[in-house]
């Protein structure tokens, strides 16, 4: 029986995930593409749909094994020193087991005498090592001789870098995006600046569902698409643009209307706690070739 009610239980909150996935909060438009759509931004490459990338950085080659560090060599007078304390042991040793005074102390004295004499005898040979010449150390290898032909089949010049890594291939550059339709004069600094603001408030009043302010930035179409989506969403949303990039891809004219593609990318959070998440969308913008409005939100565009 508890084995059932945990399947249970699991199952309601795998369901109850599941909805709430569904629900999450999405910024203005909710992810879609409606209203109207550039064809232009359509047929462009997938490479320039997608946002780029970092490249991969190289990774480091290994770092040399450190050498081995020798043993230290164990000091001769260590080894003299204990034969000394040794001796004088001994003969203590010899008197403890009744052996007479004159008997022990004649054998310390013998153990003592043949110690100094290998003591004299270790200098005579440490004196006689000091006054020859020192010779010289080997080169590269033992003591071949350092311009002696290499063996046959071998190679006289070293391989230098041979253990290391392959160096990465240089990733490639990005294709620059190619604009259509821009004028020569247009001032596209001050346009994107304010596309971005418009962007955030916008984000602002959807998040609210303030549809008055909502109105001023779109189109009738879009509005009404916005306005439905609106009465439709069962959570509050919250959108926190935390990074955003615009960038003109082009400008279409035809007979009434100029029509401004801007794609916007970044990073928005979706939730207080939660991670931010990437943006990239195209938002088309319209304005009447009359001046007699200013940019309206006249779709949103997904990549496919």
């Amino acid at each position: 029986m508890n084995l059932k009610k945990i399947l249970i239980g699991a199952v309601i909150a795998v369901s109850a995930m599941s909805l709430l996935t569904e629900a999450m909060a999405r910024p203005a438009g909710g992810g879609r593409s409606f209203g109207r759509q550039s064809q232009n931004v359509s047929r462009m490459p997938p490479a320039q749909q997608a946002p780029q990338q970092a490249p991969r950085q190289a990774q480091p080659a290994p770092a040399p094994a450190a050498p081995p560090v020798a043993a230290p060599k164990p000091s001769p007078w260590k080894g003299i020193l204990g034969g000394a304390l040794l001796g004088l042991g001994l003969g203590a040793l010899f008197s403890h087991f009744g052996m007479g005074g004159a008997l022990a102390s004649a054998l310390g004295t013998i153990i003592m005498l043949a110690l100094l004499a290998g003591v004299v005898l270790f200098i005579i040979r440490l004196i006689r090592g000091k006054s020859q010449p020192a010779t010289a150390p080997a080169a590269f290898g033992g003591n071949q001789n350092v311009y002696a032909m290499p063996p046959q089949g071998g190679s006289a010049t070293p391989e230098i870098g041979a253990r290391l890594q392959p160096a990465p291939a240089p990733a490639a550059a990005p294709v620059p995006h190619q604009q259509w339709g821009v004028p020569a004069d247009f001032d596209q600094a001050a346009f994107l600046r304010v596309a971005k603001g418009n962007f955030i408030r916008l984000q602002a009043a959807w998040d609210k569902g303030d549809v008055a302010d909502i109105r001023e930035f779109t189109t009738p179409e879009v509005f009404a698409e916005m306005k439905l989506q609106l009465s439709e969403r069962t959570v509050a949303d919250y959108t926190d643009v935390v990074s955003l990039d615009a960038e003109l891809l082009g400008i279409e004219t035809n007979d009434t209307d100029y029509l401004a593609s801007v794609r916007f990318s970044g990073m928005v959070k979706p939730a207080p706690d939660a991670l931010a998440e990437p943006l990239n969308e195209v938002w088309n913008l319209v304005k009447p070739r009359d001046g007699s409005n200013g940019w309206l939100l006249a779709g949103i565009q997904q990549f496919a």
